[in-house]
């Protein structure tokens, strides 16, 4: 029987150990200080919505009109 409570506590104690080990985490693009990757355009940039914000605006509030159910119900 002490045996095997041994047994456990040291399983237990190995259990609890292993979680102290962790390295720190950094990616390669953060190391060199600049974003690496694609740049991010603006919603209306496109050839949708001609690069014009009022339209994309309008578009959006259109589209959460479509949305709300008070609008929706009769």
């Amino acid at each position: 029987m002490r045996r095997i409570l041994i047994g456990t506590f040291i399983a237990a104690v190995a259990a609890g150990m292993a979680g102290c080990g962790e390295r720190p985490q950094e990616m390669v693009a953060q190391k060199s200080g600049k974003y690496q990757g694609k740049p991010d355009n603006r919603p209306w940039d496109n050839a949708q919505f001609k690069q014009d914000k009022g339209q994309w605006e309008a578009a959006l509030k259109a589209r959460n009109q479509n949305q709300n159910e008070y609008t929706r119900v009769e």
